[in-house]
């Protein structure tokens, strides 16, 4: 009779330690699967506010390529001038700026995913 028990109480806590396995389990795939769409919508939404500063970049360049090549007289002089300026922006950031744009990454994906 005292085996039989022990029996049953060995069988219950058997039963009791898969069912907290598999909800454990449960639960860190509902957590992996927030910080993963956290992660695409963070995603998504920069990739929206960043084509519409290329937009809104891209006027502003023409625009100002244009009043440069009216001041200048030479048609094409403007677009030169803006278009070296990009280059050398895009040199610098190459050179001096990795270091800081992986940093600035780095804080805002941490902060996304393991501030909760």
């Amino acid at each position: 009779m005292a085996f039989e028990k022990l029996t049953n109480s060995i069988n219950d806590l058997n039963d009791n330690v898969r069912d907290l396995a598999k909800s454990g389990t449960e639960y860190y795939k509902l957590d992996l699967y927030k910080k993963i769409i956290k992660g695409v919508i963070s995603l998504v939404n920069m990739m929206l506010l960043g084509f519409i500063c290329l937009i809104v970049l891209l006027f502003i360049s023409i625009a100002l390529a244009l009043l440069i090549s009216h001041a200048l007289g030479i048609p094409s002089a403007g677009f030169f001038i803006i278009g070296a300026f990009y280059l050398l922006i895009f040199i610098l950031i190459w050179f001096f700026g990795k270091k800081h744009i992986e940093k600035i990454i780095l804080i805002k994906s941490s902060r996304t995913f393991f501030n909760d």
